[in-house]
């Protein structure tokens, strides 16, 4: 499956019926899901490996992974709204995928072991949730020696500095996090956030 065709086949994931702002529930763009999982493709971190998309939300990550060949497939989610969501999404592109009930803190008892860890953890954009990124990243280091994850652009020095002596930055690359008018608080109908897609290599 090409890039272009991957994007394309993500963009009928349907997103999230009831979001909630406390837990930062923006679906990830398509073109920036297919970014990250076409990028982890051509580095050998997909096809034949098993994988598990932490926070999955509503499966776009999970789903993706399995298109490219990915298997077993994991999604681990705290939001049984969100598992519906990604259930039904997994079943209209016809990807095999298992959705788990849990929440980050037992991610690593619920999902076990596996090659490739895809995320996009909470920005912690909100007061509430400031730092809710760092269990992520420990639960990713704990559960596969490879990670790629989306972070705000700029977080490669603190990424760097936080999995000092567990993992390194091995790869980063640049894009875009478009999110529409979603909750009250948001000012305009569109707004195009930088990030870094980085990729975590266990030590």
């Amino acid at each position: 499956m090409k890039l272009r065709q991957l994007e394309i086949a993500l963009q009928r994931c349907a997103g999230y019926t009831k979001p909630r702002a406390g837990l930062e529930q923006y679906q990830t763009p398509a073109p920036l899901a297919a970014r990250l999982l076409y990028d982890a493709f051509m580095q050998g971190d997909i096809e034949g490996k098993s994988v598990c998309d932490l926070g999955s939300g509503t499966g776009i990550l999970a789903i993706g992974a399995a298109l490219l060949g990915a298997a077993p497939v994991r999604g681990i989610e705290t939001d049984t709204d969100a598992i519906r969501i990604a259930r039904e999404n997994a079943r209209l592109l016809g990807a095999d995928v298992e959705y788990i009930p849990a929440d980050i803190a037992t991610a690593q008892e619920t999902a076990g072991p596996c090659d490739t860890i895809v995320m996009n953890p909470p920005f912690g954009a909100q007061k509430q949730n400031l730092h809710a990124d760092r269990p992520f990243i420990d639960a990713a280091l704990a559960i596969a020696p490879v990670t790629y994850g989306i972070f705000n652009a700029g977080s490669t020095p603190f990424v760097n500095a936080y999995v000092k002596g567990r993992a390194t930055v091995a790869g980063q690359v640049s894009g875009t996090f478009s999110i529409k008018r979603t909750f009250a608080f948001h000012t305009r109908d569109a707004h195009e956030i930088p990030v870094e897609i980085l990729k975590l290599v266990r030590t």
